[in-house]
């Protein structure tokens, strides 16, 4: 629904669409594409996906009608490697998780996007890696961007507006980040060994695989900030990571 809405997050989404470079394109790894195996949407005109249910009919009528770039999804077949049997897909297209943010950042939905799908059958460790080889397209100007949550624990939401945060939710939140800014890769992809807070944050890794592939594909020399932070339905973290070299700032 932050499609629809005007708060906060949206506003800070749209800041940053205003503060920072326009990339020549954005690869966008979303929590709603999880597949067996690596595939990047290879149309030059990726249709808008709706892969929802029970909203209302605006949001079904929201088009994001972004251009692909083919020459950038073959790109990352390469960078990623024979041994990752990356590949193209006319099957998918852009959804929620790539046009709920783009829409806000790039109204004029002029920037080509790309999706990279999540391979469900591999561990943390191994998404962090795919995202170190990526690292070279943001010396040509892509934006690689991660889209998911912290925490994402819809068993536990807190339907009413104004919800409080549960405390395990919270803490979790600050965990992460903590290890984030820290660059503690290996806590980060220890699924085995985070604490209960964040087990409970984490219930299904979907939400937060698109994080492993930023933070891989940061450099020595990046900062890394949270432009915008705060729980929303007290089971969901907006917290946003920003990497970026900090000569660009």
């Amino acid at each position: 629904m932050l499609t629809l809405s005007e708060n906060s997050y949206v506003q800070h989404w749209r800041s940053l669409g205003q503060q920072l470079p326009t990339p020549t394109a954005v690869l966008v790894i979303s929590a709603h594409w999880m597949t067996e195996g690596s595939w990047l949407t290879e149309q030059t005109a990726p249709p808008t996906l709706h892969d929802f249910g029970g909203f209302p009919q605006a949001l079904f009528d929201v088009r994001y009608p972004a251009p692909g770039l083919p020459d950038l999804a073959r790109t990352v077949v390469d960078l990623l490697g024979e041994e990752v049997g990356a590949g193209l897909s006319s099957s998918w297209g852009l959804d929620h998780g790539a046009w709920c943010v783009l829409r806000h950042m790039h109204p004029d939905a002029r920037v080509p996007v790309v999706q990279l799908s999540l391979d469900a059958l591999q561990s943390p460790s191994w998404h962090l890696a795919q995202g170190r080889r990526l690292t070279i397209l943001r010396e040509q100007g892509v934006l690689i961007l991660g889209s998911g949550n912290l925490v994402h624990n819809l068993a536990r939401v807190r339907w009413q507006d104004n919800a409080p945060p549960y405390s395990w939710a919270v803490e979790a939140d600050e965990w992460l980040a903590a290890r984030i800014q820290a660059r503690d890769y290996a806590a980060l992809c220890d699924f085995d060994r985070f604490p209960e807070s964040v087990r409970m944050a984490i219930p299904t890794p979907e939400h937060y695989l698109p994080l492993l592939y930023v933070l891989g594909a940061m450099r020595d020399d990046d900062t890394v900030d949270f432009p915008i932070q705060g729980m929303d339905l007290g089971s969901i973290s907006m917290r946003s990571c920003l990497c970026q070299r900090a000569a660009t700032r």
